[in-house]
């Protein structure tokens, strides 16, 4: 018995080490981007590396993500970059807990959805005063850009809506029964919940254009956000391009995940794109060409950086 146990210690080393590397990947909620994209990632890493094993989880949002890489358990996280440098500055929800957080990858545009029908008569923000709206679940970074976005557009978050807290699957419920006007979501294109809303029999989607508020955005909370479109093809029913500000989509970890590690998987994304953009679509937005220090407010990891240089990607 000893023997056979001595043998089969020698053919784990033999295959790649003697302890696999297991990760969980911090995604969002289920009517999300972030959850497709965990589980697409989760699967290649799980199929793709040797000894390494990776689970995607549920969870709040970007917020609830980068306190999981602050834990210093093994996990990667998909995050928003305003919440990402919140988290490293030890600023707002991270108040007075600085996280050593990293940047494996940029990933996407975020664009931020305000998302009602044509039945509640909203046609813009101003209109959202005494509505019933939600800014998003507790421990998401939709929550994050909701509250400044209201700021920037002159509206109290606190005493100009009556606001709920919603994940965007949960949001599309409510707006279908009635009990909400409105609601925030940041996410890539298309979202799965936002498509259910617009294909509903006898419902028209509205999208409330927002970009003007972008450049008051950026003054009080630094160079974060951007203009941009949310193209009237996204969504059955959309009349128009809607204008709306935007941030980046980053794949973070903990600083202190050993260089080989934040290398393989790297690696394993670029290597396996085609499979990846099959578990949704907004993977083809992750090039070698966007790894750029300007897309982040966080430092890559050292791991990331000896890829991107062994690949001819300067992200300066």
């Amino acid at each position: 018995m000893k023997l056979l146990k001595l043998f089969g210690l020698a053919l784990a080393i033999a295959a790649g080490g003697a302890q696999a590397q297991n990760f969980s990947i911090a995604t969002g909620g289920t009517g999300g981007v972030y959850y497709p994209m965990g589980g697409g990632l989760a699967s290649v890493l799980t199929k793709k590396v040797p000894g390494m094993s990776a689970t995607a989880e549920v969870t709040g949002g970007s917020v609830d993500n980068l306190k999981l890489i602050g834990s210093g358990k093994p996990y990667l996280a998909f995050s928003m970059a305003d919440a990402a440098k919140d988290a490293q500055d030890g600023k707002d929800k991270f108040a007075g807990r600085k996280v050593d957080v990293k940047t494996l990858l940029v990933l996407y545009p975020n664009r931020m959805h305000v998302v009602t029908v044509d039945s509640t008569g909203i046609k813009s923000m101003k209109d959202l005063k005494g509505k019933r709206v939600s800014t998003g679940s507790p421990g998401s970074a939709t929550e994050v850009m909701a509250f400044r976005l209201l700021e920037a557009a002159g509206l109290d978050k606190d005493k100009d809506v009556k606001r709920e807290r919603l994940g965007v699957a949960e949001s599309v419920n409510a707006i279908k029964d009635r009990k909400i006007d409105a609601f925030f979501w940041v996410g890539g294109l298309p979202t799965a919940a936002v498509t259910d809303l617009a294909n509903t029999p006898g419902t028209k989607i509205v999208m409330i254009n927002h970009a003007d508020a972008v450049d008051a955005m950026n003054k009080k909370y630094g160079n974060l956000y951007f203009k941009d479109t949310i193209p009237k093809a996204t969504y059955s029913g959309m009349a128009t391009d809607n204008t709306n500000a935007s941030v980046s989509n980053i794949l973070v970890v903990n600083g202190k995940m050993p260089d080989d590690e934040a290398y393989k998987i790297t690696k394993a994304v670029f290597d396996n794109m085609q499979e990846l953009v099959r578990t949704h679509s907004e993977y083809g937005s992750v090039k070698l060409v966007n790894q750029k220090s300007a897309a982040t407010p966080l430092p890559f990891h050292p791991g990331a950086l000896k890829y991107f240089k062994e690949n001819g990607q300067s992200v300066e």
